[in-house]
């Protein structure tokens, strides 16, 4: 949603009204970490896996690094296919699955992740 002035008020009004019709951000980046509890062994890499494949078949922007995923796409999306990973693991047999999860939305420009390493990145170039 556009954080414009003049659309304060109306946010503010439905906020006041009903919340539950106020609209997700349109668009954010959700890193996550599934971690399944009480698998039998201290290694979940064919569960990453899997949800990897998921990830690959749904068509939404995502990146796994050593400790989680990072997705890109509406909150709707993005939440759905979190739901849709636990889903999957617990069709595959893992009872119990604890998630973390972190999500970043702003207003005032478009991001994507690799853009904000991008910018990091510079600022490291700079140091050399």
């Amino acid at each position: 949603m556009d954080s414009s002035p003049q659309l304060r008020p109306l946010v503010q009004a439905m906020a006041d009204q009903d919340p539950t019709k106020l609209p997700t951000p349109s668009s954010c980046i959700a890193d996550f970490c599934l971690v399944p509890i009480g698998t039998p062994t201290a290694s979940v890499s064919k569960e990453v896996a899997s949800v990897q494949r998921l990830l690959k078949r749904s068509g939404i922007q995502y990146s796994m690094h050593s400790a989680g995923t990072t997705i890109e796409g509406t909150w709707e999306d993005c939440m759905r296919i979190i739901g849709q990973c636990h889903t999957m693991l617990h069709a595959n047999g893992v009872v119990r699955i604890q998630s973390d999860i972190r999500v970043g939305s702003r207003t005032d420009k478009k991001q994507t992740s690799d853009d904000k390493v991008a910018a990091v990145n510079k600022l490291l170039a700079e140091d050399r």
